[in-house]
């Protein structure tokens, strides 16, 4: 099974869009987490196990652990939702991007030492750059395409005969990186007038959006643009705002709560395309 037919089932199985991002930062955890021998894994893990249900994904972001030197802490966190959860893809935010043995380097980190499903790249370096995580046909390889903030436009929307540079990215994700089947991309929710380009190009492919929550994107504004004609093709992430719901010893149940708010507010929105 490739990383798109897993997601397919994640979708269906929790009636969900909605992936919750795994960003713990060291100056935010509860105070009664702060002399955990691995305080990041157990933050992670009641984020996990609080929202399991609602979510389609998980996706950690790497910076978050490297920069508290807890790398084996985000191996524990994803090992936990294999073991507890296997039903939930697990999307590795890394944005990698180098070339030649340094990108091999990098595929192997996500997929071989942290075992995620998927991982976000960055295409500006061009296909060879990409081709080690490709070549990987059961995982999911998710390129950046229109980012959520406010200075993407400095680059993404640079002309080139007549075309945004981010619409070119996605017509090549789409027609000559996606021979495998397992690329999507990411378009960042406070852009969903081209997140509507965006989905025009590609078609079905699946699409992370980021943006979610703290960052302003709106969610109705995102499903009517974004979502297939069946109502899915969607991954929804929110991280500050489900995660840091709460500040206390009930964090996870906040967290949660923010969560099944938001899972039902995208939920609402599908139905209203029907």
């Amino acid at each position: 099974m490739n990383f798109v037919q897993r997601l397919e089932r994640a979708w269906a199985a929790a009636d969900s869009l909605l992936c919750v991002g795994l960003d713990p930062d060291t100056a935010r955890l509860p105070e009664h987490l702060a002399g955990a021998r691995y305080p990041l894994f157990e933050f992670s893990r009641g984020i996990v196990d609080a929202t399991a249900d609602l979510v389609c994904a998980f996706k950690p972001q790497i910076a978050y652990y490297a920069a508290a030197r807890a790398e084996d802490q985000l191996e524990m966190t994803i090992a936990h939702i294999r073991r507890h959860h296997p039903g939930i893809p697990v999307i590795l935010d890394a944005k990698r991007a180098d070339i030649g043995s340094t990108a091999e380097m990098y595929a192997r980190e996500a997929f071989e030492r942290y075992q995620a499903d998927a991982v976000t790249v960055n295409p500006y370096l061009g296909f060879d750059a990409l081709a080690p995580f490709l070549n990987v046909k059961d995982k999911g390889v998710i390129v950046l395409c229109r980012t959520s903030n406010p200075s993407a436009r400095d680059v993404q929307d640079l002309d080139s005969a007549g075309r945004k540079l981010y619409e070119i990215i996605a017509e090549k994700a789409a027609r000559d990186w996606n021979a495998n089947g397992n690329v999507l991309l990411v378009v960042g929710a406070t852009y969903p007038e081209e997140l509507a380009r965006i989905r025009a190009i590609v078609g079905d492919m699946p699409i992370l959006v980021p943006g979610v929550g703290a960052q302003g994107g709106d969610v109705a504004a995102v499903v009517a643009n974004g979502a297939t004609a069946n109502g899915a093709g969607l991954v929804i992430s929110s991280s500050r705002a489900v995660l840091y719901a709460g500040s206390g010893e009930d964090y996870a149940a906040a967290a949660r709560a923010a969560a099944q708010t938001l899972r039902d507010e995208i939920n609402f929105c599908r139905k209203a395309l029907r």
